[in-house]
């Protein structure tokens, strides 16, 4: 029969895991094999400088949490995966994208993206999304152009109303 503390510790895991997955806007699952050490701490500090987290859990702990959850990512979780996740539901997809373009050796598996399960295709769609800085700027300059062709326009009738005088 099982140790009782290590099946408490086991449980601790599992709750940390369905926590964090439940609350994160995004929850991404990635193969790392073939990443150096040094690769890892550069894939570590991206996510961080784009406020997400990464973390290496079991993945036997990490389905007992998903399953507590009803996402079902099992074939997600075959081979060493590592899991980012963030508040912001594309930050740590474009970081990952951006990282694997580079490193040849991480592969995105899929995941969940604000409560539901995604997979490889959506996630490859999400990362070429503009960020949000972005798009930001795409509706700034779109509302600019709409102001300046508004002023234009208010000008013309102005003119036109003065020529009719």
């Amino acid at each position: 029969m099982a140790n009782v503390k290590i099946l408490e510790a086991k449980q601790t895991v599992i709750d940390e895991i369905a926590e964090v997955a439940k609350s994160s806007a995004s929850f991404i699952l990635f193969d790392y094999r073939g990443l150096t050490a040094e690769e890892t701490a550069e894939l570590r500090k991206a996510l961080r400088d784009n406020g997400a987290k990464y973390k290496v859990w079991k993945n036997t702990l990490t389905k007992r949490a998903l399953d507590s959850l009803n996402y079902n990512l099992d074939d997600c979780l075959e081979g060493p995966s590592a899991m980012a996740y963030s508040n912001d539901s594309v930050a740590p997809i474009k970081t990952l994208s951006d990282f694997a373009k580079d490193h040849k050796a991480l592969e995105i598996k899929g995941g969940i993206v604000d409560g539901e399960v995604t997979d490889l295709e959506t996630i490859k769609k999400l990362a070429a999304l503009p960020s949000r800085e972005g798009l930001l700027t795409m509706l700034a300059t779109g509302l600019i152009g709409t102001v300046k062709d508004l002023s234009i326009a208010l000008n013309l009738l102005s003119e036109q109303k003065e020529e009719s005088k």
